[in-house]
């Protein structure tokens, strides 16, 4: 049998699903699952985009340009202008995805060999695309003591060479919910200046900010317009996960034209996505503070429950529906693994992710596990019940 790539051997397998088979057989045995291991919202996508694809009127699904059709790039340009961010449409590519985005941004802005910088906890599929683009995630540690907060600038700096190209941060931050502030990200700007580095700035979760608190982009700080990519999606804002449309932004015009090269490879954005993401943009304000009001109620009662669970401790995230939780067992893994195959509480079990997949330093978040609260509140009642049940009767409880 003909061997696998190097490449295809050392892709790493999604943490947020690797556990899947176990979810399949516990259902097989009858049981419940509450999954609280994948960011995929519960929220109703908006009705503007339900209704743009019910009333498609075409004769043909052709080919968009390859950086996306003009006409959404353009209402797109109009909403970051909203956001306060001065977009031209010429300055961004649509994507099949925020994956295609960060994947596209590595393959123009790093060689093979070079590396990018992150905070850890990170989007595990930070790990997938750089392996896919032949270049290394080099990560600095955060921890929960702190509740994530961006490492030390001191200590960011320590991890640059001469073969670091970039740094990448998602704010807010899946999988830790934490919110960069602006003071924050002036830390940034002032290294990546100095070693004239790329900034890629994940905003995805941009909506998701609670308690008042404001997101600031990354395309805002002065100086660097050049170095900065910000890297966005329609998934989570408009509950639209499976229509696969994300953007790549920046005002480098060179990253721009090297972008479309791969762009034009792939032929094209999914046509029937940018429909319903064009229409999303006309999604009314009521919506978003609704959805606003709905996560911070989930919010604040898993924080309450989890912190109320002995020797379990879970930081009040600033944004995006993820918390990475502290629990009092031996190893996040077989935790995880141990509640689909063995555990049941009145025939129900839960689905968490592991949160060592978060992380790239060995030995680190071997007591965590990442939970999405994409639940409704009753939901989750029964969940945080399940999973306090559990920590009762876990063998490998500490």
């Amino acid at each position: 049998m003909p061997a696998i790539s190097d490449k295809g051997k050392a892709m790493p397998s999604s943490p947020i699903r690797k556990l899947v088979p176990y979810s399949e057989e516990a259902k097989r045995k009858g049981r419940k699952v509450y999954h609280l291991n994948i960011g995929q919202p519960d929220i109703p996508t908006p009705e503007v985009a339900l209704n743009a694809i019910r009333n498609i009127d075409l004769k043909v699904i052709e080919y968009s340009h390859s950086a996306g059709n003009e006409s959404y790039r353009r209402k797109l340009a109009a909403y970051y202008l909203k956001k306060g961010i001065n977009v031209d449409h010429t300055e961004m590519l649509i994507t099949t995805g925020g994956s295609e985005a960060v994947l596209f941004a590595f393959m123009v802005c790093v060689n093979p060999g070079e590396e990018v910088i992150t905070p850890e906890p990170f989007y595990a599929n930070y790990n997938g695309f750089a392996t896919m683009a032949g270049i290394k995630i080099v990560p600095v540690t955060s921890y929960i003591k702190e509740d994530f907060a961006l490492p030390p600038i001191k200590e960011i700096e320590k991890k640059i060479t001469a073969k670091t190209k970039g740094i990448i941060v998602c704010n807010p931050n899946n999988p830790t919910g934490y919110l960069y502030s602006k003071e924050e990200l002036l830390q940034l700007k002032d290294i990546v200046k100095k070693y004239n580095l790329y900034l890629f700035s994940d905003e995805a979760y941009r909506e998701f900010c609670y308690d008042g608190a404001e997101h600031f982009s990354a395309m805002n700080l002065e100086g660097i317009e050049n170095n900065v990519i910000m890297l966005d999606s329609v998934s989570k804002r408009y509950s639209e996960c499976g229509v696969r449309i994300g953007a790549l932004i920046t005002k480098n015009k060179e990253v721009i034209s090297t972008a479309l090269k791969f762009a034009q490879a792939r032929l094209s954005p999914p046509g029937l996505g940018q429909i319903a993401g064009e229409a999303s943009i006309d999604t009314p304000d009521e919506y978003f503070k609704e959805v606003n009001r709905e996560y911070t109620a989930r919010r604040n009662f898993m924080v309450e429950t989890l912190n109320k669970i002995p020797g379990v401790y879970c930081p009040k995230p600033k944004g995006a529906f993820y918390a990475v939780v502290k629990l009092p067992v031996d190893d996040a893994d077989k935790f995880s693994q141990w509640l689909l195959e063995e555990f049941e509480y009145n025939n129900q079990t839960v689905m968490v992710a592991p949160a060592s997949g978060f992380y790239s330093t060995p030995g680190s978040g071997k007591n965590e596990v990442r939970i999405a609260y994409v639940l409704k509140i009753d939901d989750l009642k029964n969940a945080m019940m399940i999973l306090a049940e559990a920590l009762k009767v876990y063998p490998g409880k500490v």
